[in-house]
């Protein structure tokens, strides 16, 4: 970054660090006042909202994500005016910008500065976009997520030799509702929701999307999930990952499959079932198999000062209104070897044990006592049942990245057919993953206390959610100028998140390492 540009960056932020000071206040109150406005439209000055939109446009570049697309998925047999890439990358730049459904396209299309930041003189409408979806069959769509591939190991391969220690990979089903009476492909599920039951398969390194498929609403979670887990361990040992986890729900226990898995050198953690024959091998086990889980407890605050707790609300209604009330009271672990039916020899069963109070109003009912298996091939002097358990907990990680995709607009039904409707979601999550390259995209390079600040900047990036991401480093007010053979982003305004984008488009701009 140059060094005008930091210092400009610490001037506005000093400016704006004196005006909220509460020490500098000038009397002014209320504060919300309403002035006489005014709206004027400027003759030869254009302006986005989105201005950090550049800096993904330079990873797009720097990945070689367009040609990757093109080359990998050919669709059209000729391509005027729109290439395959063209369509897929202005699907995720309208979530990018702002947008969360196809119609926002035509807003985008209209907006000459937006068209000018993309450098293309037009876009595709809503209704081309969704024609191009309509094109795809079910090959194409798989092909498409292998082009993804190719950007996605140019990643992979800036990051330090820590990153490849191990791989978690972890699958869940979703339903995508939908109200429509007419798409194919539609099902009912157990709760008789309407719509489609998509596979998602991520990393929970990164909280990238691997894979995602489309299937009926009526179909279960596990469904080929073997098949996407399979891609995704070629995939990331092709990576260079050295370890490769397996995580799901009991859903996924994929019973057929562990012992291929196990062969092959592949761990996995798993759920189960609570079972008869297992509940009947817990009551079995001696009392000194038992060992008393304890969570850790949460993070202290950072003040110093320490506060009464307030009453919980939630609980007291429940209370008052004498509906059942499940307190838990105490958790144990303990594990057994344990022999599934489609296997030919033995893994570890962990299993918790959990003391729950059931209570009625201020009447205490019973005590029961629920079991949680949980099916693994990991070595005990590594990973004890505690860990086990832990691993089966942070799983729940990857509900956030779908609920993110699902407040994106990324995994929604805007199409009239299954495969349609599932090559537009695997285009809107590249929004996502691009998100996750970004951050996975600063270097972790300088003098130590730089090098912290970056690594801390990656950290939040990747784990941030998608709105915030939008608020933080895209959804900035800029100018467009062209000038010469250059494009010009000139932001109007200052952030406290403009260092880091500097920091990434500096990044993003330079040669990658081989």
């Amino acid at each position: 970054m140059k060094q005008s540009i930091r210092n400009r960056l610490k001037s506005r932020q000093r400016r704006v660090a004196r005006r909220i000071d509460k020490a500098n206040w000038n009397g002014q109150s209320p504060m919300l006042v309403t002035p006489a406005t005014q709206y004027e439209l400027a003759e030869r000055t254009q302006a986005i909202s989105s201005g950090g939109i550049g800096v993904v446009q330079q990873l797009v570049r720097q990945l070689g994500i367009a040609d990757s697309i093109n080359r990998r998925c050919p669709i059209f047999k000729l391509r005027l005016p729109y290439s395959e890439a063209d369509h897929v990358l202005n699907i995720a730049f309208n979530l990018l910008a702002g947008g969360t459904c196809l119609e926002h396209l035509e807003l985008r299309r209209n907006d000459e500065a937006y068209l000018d930041a993309l450098g293309a003189q037009r876009i595709p409408d809503p209704t081309t976009a969704g024609d191009f979806c309509r094109r795809f069959a079910k090959l194409d769509v798989f092909a498409l997520q292998e082009a993804f591939h190719e950007p996605r190991l140019k990643v992979w391969q800036q990051q330090p030799d820590a990153f490849f220690d191990q791989a978690i990979i972890e699958a869940d089903g979703t339903m995508v509702e939908t109200t429509g009476e007419k798409k194919a492909g539609i099902g009912m599920n157990y709760k008789g929701q309407w719509g489609y039951h998509p596979l998602v398969v991520t990393l929970t390194n990164t909280r990238e999307v691997l894979y995602l498929t489309n299937r009926s609403g009526n179909r279960p979670s596990h469904e080929n999930a073997a098949v996407y887990f399979d891609r995704s361990i070629q995939l990331c040992r092709r990576a260079g990952f050295r370890r490769v986890l397996l995580r799901g729900d009991t859903d996924f226990s994929q019973t057929t499959q562990l012992d291929r898995w196990h062969d092959d050198g592949v761990e996995f953690v798993f759920g189960m079932d609570a079972m008869p024959n297992l509940e009947k091998l817990a009551d079995t086990l001696p009392e000194s198999a038992w060992q008393e889980l304890k969570r850790k407890p949460k993070s202290p605050r950072k003040t110093q000062q320490t506060r009464a707790k307030r009453p919980n609300h939630k609980e007291q209604f429940v209370i008052d209104k004498e509906y059942k009330n499940k307190r838990l009271k105490q958790e144990w672990v303990a594990e057994f070897d344990y022999q599934p039916t489609a296997c030919s020899r033995a893994y570890r069963m962990v299993v918790l044990k959990k003391q729950v109070s059931v209570s009625q109003g201020q009447l205490k009912l019973f005590d029961e006592s629920p079991y949680f298996f949980y099916i693994t091939n990991l070595p005990k002097k590594t990973s004890p049942p505690r860990a086990i358990v832990k691993h089966s907990n942070n799983r729940c990680d990857q509900e956030n990245v779908i609920a993110q995709l699902k407040a994106m607009g990324a995994l929604s039904a805007p199409l009239h057919d299954l495969v349609s409707n599932e090559a537009y979601m695997v285009m809107a999550t590249l929004a996502w993953n691009l998100k996750s390259w970004l951050g996975l995209s600063i270097t972790e390079t300088g003098p130590p206390v730089a090098k912290e600040k970056r690594q801390a900047d990656k950290h939040r990036i990747v784990r941030m959610d998608f709105s915030t991401f939008c608020q933080s480093l895209i959804q900035i007010p800029a100018q467009i100028v062209n000038t010469g053979r250059r494009l010009v982003y000139r932001l109007l305004t200052w952030t406290p998140w403009l260092e880091t984008l500097f920091r990434v488009h500096e990044c993003v701009s330079r040669r990658l390492l081989h």
